[in-house]
């Protein structure tokens, strides 16, 4: 490959790479668990930016449960988080190895 387009697409790449920061800053997911008794909503750095507790699940007696429950919500959160980025940043991003993602054309 030439040097010259070699530099043409490293600048195209770039500003690809800028935009789609700018639309995960953008995303959010969430992921429920306990039938949407706990729901947990992430950004697309992944960051848990809210939690939703239904009143019934707040029990003294039986933490353990709530933390499992939170856990589980956002591991939905950021697998549905996940799904998102692949649909929308996909196509953009196929061919960079991204620890965690496997993108079409990337041959999991």
């Amino acid at each position: 490959m030439n040097p010259f387009d070699l530099m043409k697409n490293i600048g195209s790449m770039k500003e690809q790479l800028e935009k789609a920061q700018a639309e995960l800053a953008e995303l959010t997911a969430t992921g429920s668990s306990g039938g949407n008794m706990v729901v947990v909503t992430v950004n697309g750095k992944f960051e848990m930016v809210d939690i939703q507790l239904d009143p019934i699940c707040v029990d003294n007696r039986d933490v353990p449960m709530l933390q499992d429950l939170i856990k589980a919500a956002h591991h939905a959160a950021v697998t549905n988080m996940q799904e998102l980025i692949k649909t929308k940043l996909g196509p953009m991003v196929a061919g960079l190895n991204i620890p965690g993602m496997n993108f079409p054309g990337m041959g999991a």
